[in-house]
């Protein structure tokens, strides 16, 4: 399996040890961008403990371009659970600016968790 990012790695190796079955680069989702169509491919795709299935979008930057998209896909997905999964989410977004990643979140309506404290229980296997 070939990852885009030394963090993907780490989270799939955190998946295989807390014992989630996951699935890479599942599915492409296609949303409209003002005047494009585009397409956008969630980092996992997993199924809870609870049974609940979400696409894991990790982020260790979170730039412009991405906050938009990922608004567009919620948008145009509004059934599809897409859970962000941050490396610190303390970051704010940019030098200047006193919002944190998840502050973005929490705004916008996503479930976000901090890769630092580990995997959420919810989703790890007992």
């Amino acid at each position: 399996m070939t990852y885009k990012s030394k963090y993907e790695v780490n989270v799939a190796k955190a998946f295989k040890q807390a014992g989630i079955s996951f699935e890479y680069e599942p599915e492409i989702l296609k949303f409209t961008q003002p005047l494009k169509e585009r397409k956008y491919t969630p980092d996992f795709k997993i199924k809870t403990k609870t049974g609940v299935n979400c696409l894991v979008e990790t982020k260790g930057r979170l730039t412009s371009e991405d906050r938009k998209k990922l608004l567009w896909v919620k948008e145009q997905h509004p059934k599809k659970k897409i859970v962000l999964l941050f490396m610190n989410s303390s970051v704010t977004l940019t030098k200047v600016s006193k919002t944190t990643y998840s502050d973005w979140a929490k705004k916008n309506g996503f479930e976000w968790y901090d890769f630092r404290f580990g995997l959420p229980k919810g989703w790890i296997k007992e």
